[in-house]
């Protein structure tokens, strides 16, 4: 029987020991894809317990909570910072199996230091060791980033928003993080959500222009796609509960918009149509300036109207879409590249009945001498577990060139997520090494160490064009 979370956690062969721990542990994070605060980045935040920086915003963790029958007043409710640490401790115990009880051990080891395993009776001599800690000037948020040796993050940011963080951290010599912004035009797609109008207003504001037609609109959209590029930003980020193409004339698009200023009722063809046009209009855009789009697909979003009119969006209500996604996405793609204005794009499904209607799209464009143009996303979501990893990694090996992966990423708010990055380079590693075992692949050390090392780092360094680290 196997020590609980030893250092060869996840590597059960001899080889798969030898490849994460020669290969794949020490490399750098380049955390693409995330939701951290750039304010707190910019200011250094310092926490005052460890419930502020690992369970406030983090909607997996109250999920499991609620699962685990935990009032909703100890998750995102009234009860202190001690009594959500201890109903967080009351439910991890109970999760076996899932990937938060990995997660969990893997920050408290990694952070903290702290090999007990996280249960009621451990809670609190864990909440004053971790607290202790947290009030030193090295579990700063920027000195967690450096702990894990991070070299990059790209945020997730509205069009709207100022970077006003992004832009006051670029400026310190002091700190060499690249922290980078994404560009996500969501709520300017969404044209029949309530807080529409009031995003428009914001837009106007920016751009110092009243927006009065459609054609407006997309000036409006294409200068702050333009201030994002200077402030840095090569991706942009969209999300897609179901992949939408339907095509309209320019003056039927025009009504659509007209419609919606005045917030008269929209059919659903109508949302579509605009969504559909107004994507294809940002990709080609992101096509000029080099950017990488990424789409991530299929989830249903606010399903517990209760909970969502009570606490918001983003916090653990959403679950897995069984839309049909193959014919739209090859047509949106196709009119993209039919006129050569394809970007890199990254597609991401948290349906893992879709990997392999990912797995060969991404086959249909590829080119232009640029290794993986089309990515088939890490594992996303509700698929980020041991299982999920293997399936996607499985299947793009299937279907595609797996040694051209960009690799993993946090999708996290949490300055303690990164050793998912961890998580995944284990699994990685694993598997590679049964491959080996099994004769399915030359124990080449040369070739196996490159491989891995760029699925780790350099594979997504290259792929956005931005040159972190000489490591």
């Amino acid at each position: 029987m196997k020590e609980f979370m030893n250092e060869n956690f996840l590597l059960e062969s001899e080889i798969a020991e030898s490849l994460f721990h020669n290969y794949a542990k020490d490399m750098p994070i380049f955390d693409y894809h995330c939701h951290l605060s750039p304010q707190e980045i910019a200011e250094d935040k310092k926490y005052e317990n460890i419930t502020e920086v690992w369970l406030a915003g983090d909607h997996y963790k109250w999920r499991a909570m609620r699962s685990n029958g935990i009032e909703e007043k100890y998750i995102t409710g009234e009860g202190s910072d001690y009594q959500k640490f201890l109903a967080w401790a009351k439910t991890v115990e109970n999760c076996i199996g899932n990937p938060l009880y990995h997660w969990t051990h893997l920050e408290l080891q990694r952070f903290f230091d702290i090999h007990q395993t996280l249960n009621e009776e451990t809670a609190s001599r864990i909440w004053n060791k971790a607290n202790k800690l947290l009030a030193e000037d090295e579990f700063s948020a920027r000195n967690l980033m450096k702990k894990m040796n991070v070299k990059g993050v790209c945020t997730t940011d509205d069009p709207i928003d100022s970077l006003e963080y992004h832009r006051t951290i670029a400026k310190d010599d002091d700190f060499d993080i690249k922290v980078l912004p994404t560009f996500r035009p969501d709520k300017g797609t969404k044209i029949a959500e309530p807080g529409f109008s009031d995003w428009l207003t914001e837009l106007e504001k920016l751009v110092a222009k009243k927006i009065e037609s459609y054609d407006d609109f997309l000036a409006a959209l294409k200068s702050r796609v333009e201030f994002f590029h200077r402030c840095g930003c090569r991706l942009a980020d969209n999300d897609l509960p179901y992949v939408m193409y339907q095509r309209v004339k320019i003056e039927d698009l025009r009504n659509i918009f007209k419609k919606a200023v005045k917030q008269k009722e929209l059919t659903k063809l109508e949302k579509d149509q605009f969504r559909t046009e107004v994507l294809l209009y940002l990709a080609e855009l992101y096509s000029e300036l080099g950017w990488v789009m990424q789409l991530h697909i299929g989830t249903l979003r606010n399903n517990n109207s209760r909970m969502f009119n009570k606490v918001g969006a983003d916090s653990g209500f959403d679950s897995i879409s069984d839309c049909q996604i193959a014919r739209p996405l090859s047509d949106f793609l196709d009119a993209l590249d039919l006129n050569d204005n394809l970007p890199k794009t990254i597609l991401y499904t948290n349906n893992p009945n879709h990997n392999e209607v990912i797995g060969t799209m991404i086959g249909n464009f590829q080119g232009d001498g640029i290794p993986g143009k089309l990515q088939f996303g890490t594992a996303w979501w509700f698929n980020d577990h041991i299982d999920g990893m293997l399936n996607q990694l499985k299947t793009l090996a299937n279907l595609g060139v797996l040694s051209t992966f960009v690799g993993m990423l946090t999708d996290s708010r949490s300055f303690l997520s990164y050793p998912r990055h961890e998580y995944f380079r284990r699994i990685l590693s694993n598997l590679l090494g049964e491959w080996i075992n099994k004769g399915y692949y030359p124990d080449d050390d040369k070739k196996i160490k490159k491989i891995i090392q760029d699925i780790s780092f350099y594979n997504a360094e290259k792929y956005f064009d931005i040159h972190l680290s000489n490591y």
